[in-house]
């Protein structure tokens, strides 16, 4: 736990859906990816990315069986590829182990500023929802942005906040699919946010 981010926490307990590929190298370091299925209370499952280094592969093999309990932070990646999301979000491994008994969870707790201006829109069903972009800081004066959403009260106070709030968030990282038409075609894709369960403004730092 120590070398945990306390501005940055993610805890997952999920099923693998697939086995773990190459993803990147950086600094003489290899890199893999496999998506981890969380199923919501609803019964909606959450297909996230989370990213391990090669030597945590040698204990835990991701595949289709069992749970896996993955603790680690949220990071961001800006995809100047031109296919797919430009801003691409996952979880980085930090530990990963079996769980130690049946269970879903997903827990994110997030210390940021706000780095762009809060977007209060109503979803087609009726229902008020805010649009934040958080900065939160990665050591030797890295960021990473990540796309957060907040919900009925919590959104319409949140939409009066300034760029620059420096806030904490309690929550879940959650995947939605959505399709856009290009080039005259229409695909799906997937965005990754985080669901605000509690959002507080911090004062006098």
């Amino acid at each position: 736990m120590d070398e945990m981010r306390q501005n940055n926490r993610v805890l997952l307990c999920g099923a693998p859906v697939g086995e773990a590929v190459f993803s990147h190298e950086s600094r003489m370091e290899r890199f893999y990816t496999f998506p981890l299925e969380v199923v919501r209370l609803s019964g909606t499952a959450d297909r996230l990315n989370i990213v391990l280094r090669e030597t945590q592969l040698a204990s835990i093999r991701p595949s289709r069986a069992g749970l896996l309990e993955v603790r680690g932070e949220l990071r961001s990646f800006n995809n100047r590829s031109g296919q797919g999301p430009r801003l691409v979000i996952s979880v980085f491994a930090r530990q990963l182990e079996s769980a130690p008994e049946p269970y879903w969870e997903n827990l994110v707790e997030l210390t940021g500023t706000l780095c762009k201006k809060p977007n209060l829109r109503l979803t087609p069903t009726g229902r008020e929802i805010c649009d934040l972009l958080l900065a939160v800081n990665r050591p030797y004066g890295r960021s990473d942005y990540l796309p957060c959403i907040a919900w009925g009260q919590t959104a319409r106070t949140a939409a009066g906040w300034s760029v620059g709030q420096r806030l904490e968030l309690q929550g879940r990282f959650q995947s939605r699919d959505y399709f856009k038409t290009l080039d005259g075609l229409t695909v799906r894709r997937t965005a990754y946010e985080v669901s605000a369960s509690g959002l507080t403004a911090i004062d006098g730092e």
